[in-house]
């Protein structure tokens, strides 16, 4: 059977997208869509040559045989433009709920995140890293190494503080759970978070 490259392009690309910063392997495409690896090879193939070739925004990436839809280098301006000008607007509450946790919790993972407030957190986490407030601070052990998120300077630099150890402390010998942390953060530090 002839494979229809055209066809497979905009599935695999819906299934980059969808995939975020995680990205996808070969393997784990071809098992998705029930394909040969060497098929989903061509496809990818014909789908980067596409973004090289076209004016596009976006291009494929991969990076220790994953592969993740990120923007073209060529953007970057307009994209630092738009984080520097959505820092004047508030934090959500999802965003507020994942820097208390990830405050409080770090080195901590999107997985254990979204375990803790029961949601997605990607977009949040998203939000936090464009305005500096968290970052990639490693990788963990174990299958996939994903990615450990933690405060930065500019979250100490914003909130006044010297160090972590100046957050206030949770109570002692209950079970916290992320909207716990969230709120006490928030009450904490609502004051200067208006002016996030």
């Amino acid at each position: 059977m002839e494979l229809k490259i055209e066809h497979w392009k905009g599935i695999v690309e819906a299934l980059l997208f969808a995939a975020g910063e995680d990205g996808l392997s070969v393997k784990q495409l071809a098992k998705v869509l029930e394909l040969e690896e060497a098929d989903i090879q061509a496809v990818i193939g014909e789908l980067s040559y596409d973004y090289k070739h076209a004016d596009r925004g976006i291009c494929i990436k991969e990076t220790a045989d994953i592969f993740q839809l990120i923007t073209k280098r060529d953007h970057a301006i307009y994209l630092q433009k738009l984080v520097e000008s959505n820092t004047g607007s508030a934090l959500s509450q999802a965003a507020l709920e994942t820097l208390a946790i990830v405050a409080y919790k770090q080195p901590i993972t999107r997985v254990e995140i979204e375990e803790i407030r029961g949601v997605k957190s990607e977009r949040p986490l998203q939000t936090l890293t464009g305005r500096i407030l968290i970052k990639e601070v490693g990788r963990a052990e174990g299958t996939g190494r994903p990615i450990l998120y933690g405060t930065t300077r500019e979250f100490l630099e914003h909130f006044g503080l010297k160090n972590l150890d100046e957050l206030p402390p949770l109570s002692e010998g209950e079970d916290n759970d992320g909207q716990e942390e969230a709120d006490l953060f928030f009450e904490r530090f609502q004051e200067s978070l208006e002016d996030v």
